[in-house]
């Protein structure tokens, strides 16, 4: 299970919100790109990145500053918010980004997301973001009507790489992981899990570590890296070990 450290981007900073409403936003610096380049020089492998902008206007909003957190890091980056067509993944997938991932879309397009699984192999990413277990989308200012494992479900045999699980009431407030629930979709699914939401401590990263066997391969985590809760090196050698 890799450590996947989240930057995510409103108005080219570098934030981080409370259950994804951007009126409760921290701010952590003006230059997400030497924030991303200090978790790769920590260890990490891949780097998570959200344009929260993009999430709410439906399409990219900070490609610049994207591309500059390209130009400073050398590890893979995974982009989200606001992709809803072809060409922007494209884009993306053009300027050097290793995944993109496609969340509100999933729900409305379903045959969008695997129509890009063909044209994009082992790059595409399903965002699932849950609140009481169904799925959110427009960033998540509205639940929709569909579970969680529902959704998940339609992409088994698309050729997803991973689906990004979050559950939304523990995002950015460090109260731990819904491993019950991150389990449950691990287990309904062949699909590799990427859990996020939640996170503080090395303990909550070791009970992670307890379902990586069902599939969970991966945790994104945010504020407790920002806020210092949890220590990316630490975290790295624990799920390392596991």
């Amino acid at each position: 299970m890799i450590i996947i450290p989240a930057v995510d981007i409103k108005q080219g900073k570098c934030v981080r919100l409370l259950q994804g409403r951007m009126e409760d936003a921290t701010h952590y610096s003006d230059d997400p790109g030497t924030m991303a380049l200090k978790w790769e020089k920590q260890g990490a492998r891949l780097i998570h990145v959200v344009d929260l902008d993009g999430a709410f206007a439906k399409s990219a909003k900070n490609f610049d500053t994207i591309l500059h957190i390209l130009d400073q890091v050398s590890v893979p980056i995974q982009v989200g918010g606001g992709i809803r067509d072809i060409s922007t993944i494209e884009k993306y997938i053009a300027a050097g980004v290793s995944r993109v991932i496609i969340g509100s879309e999933a729900v409305y397009r379903p045959e969008f997301v695997k129509q890009a699984c063909k044209l994009f192999e082992g790059k595409i990413v399903v965002g699932i973001d849950a609140r009481n277990g169904m799925v959110a989308v427009e960033g998540w200012s509205r639940t929709s009507d569909t579970r969680a494992v529902d959704l998940a479900k339609q992409f088994e045999a698309s050729g997803v790489a991973a689906i990004n699980f979050t559950d939304i009431h523990r995002d950015g407030m460090q109260t731990g992981p819904n491993i019950e629930e991150t389990a449950a979709l691990a287990q309904a699914v062949s699909i590799p899990i990427i859990a996020s939401g939640g996170v503080a401590t090395i303990a909550d990263i070791k009970n992670l570590c307890k379902i990586a066997a069902f599939g969970v391969t991966g945790v994104i985590t945010g504020k407790a890296l920002y806020e210092g809760s949890l220590d990316l090196k630490e975290a790295i050698r624990i799920s390392a070990a596991a």
